[in-house]
């Protein structure tokens, strides 16, 4: 409870006194007071309601804000750590490949050639 919560409630009881004081000694002046200390300790509580809920929704935006935050950096650090890992290993293999057609190189060649005459034959006009 706020301050402005207190506040109001206290004057709104203190109101609902002096109308109730007013109506039983007859003095019209202290009900009508009464009442206007009604209305404007429930406006007051009221206030204080909406600030004390405002508040705490910016205390949850802001630690959503947050989670949100901390989750992003953690999709980022994995897509990081992926995207390493798929670097080292296409380096990884890339040496095995060069390493393979070292050793082997009359095969490679042969490979090659096939290849080429493949694609030669695949992409003339007439077939």
């Amino acid at each position: 409870m706020n301050r402005d919560e207190f506040r109001g409630a206290k004057r709104h009881l203190k109101g609902r006194a002096q109308t109730a004081i007013g109506g039983l000694t007859g003095d019209p002046r202290r009900q009508v007071r009464g009442a206007v200390d009604q209305v404007a300790g429930g406006a007051q509580y009221a206030y204080g309601r909406a600030r004390d809920r405002a508040e705490d929704l910016i205390e949850d935006g802001s630690h959503l804000a947050h989670e949100a935050r901390r989750r992003g950096e953690r999709i980022i650090d994995d897509g990081s750590r992926y995207a390493r890992q798929a670097r080292d290993r296409g380096e990884a293999y890339g040496r095995r490949a060069i390493s393979h057609a070292d050793d082997n190189r009359g095969t490679t060649l042969a490979a090659v050639a096939a290849i080429a005459l493949a694609l030669g034959w695949l992409v003339r006009r007439s077939r």
